[in-house]
């Protein structure tokens, strides 16, 4: 076909890597499409990038490592005295409920993303 007579006149040319290319066949064998340039088109146009910026995930982490901490503390405490307070387990009960309503914040939020 002449390009006089092409819908689509422009070229466009990138280079990927023989990782890349194994990678972007694998994608078009999910789809059942064996078209390369309709299917790098089609991702080009209504394709998307999503960039995840939840700062509720930077609390969870965290949480998480004061929560691991005062766990090790703990643990260390027991083991040196044999005994364990019920402040200090009740404490960490609401330090894993905090963790717990951070994850439910977080799936939501990806829930959402679908």
């Amino acid at each position: 076909m002449s390009a006089e007579k092409r819908k689509r006149e422009v070229q466009v040319n990138f280079r990927v890597s023989p990782e890349e290319l194994a990678l972007i066949g694998q994608k078009m064998a999910q789809l059942g499409t064996a078209n390369r340039e309709a299917y790098l088109r089609k991702m080009a146009l209504d394709g998307y990038v999503i960039k995840l910026d939840l700062p509720e995930l930077k609390e969870l982490v965290s949480l998480l490592r004061r929560s691991s901490n005062n766990l090790n503390q703990l643990t260390k405490r027991v083991h040196e005295t044999g005994r364990i307070y019920d402040a200090d387990l009740e404490d960490l009960s609401q330090r894993q409920e905090q963790l717990w309503e951070g994850v439910q914040k977080i799936l939501t939020q990806l829930a959402k993303l679908s």
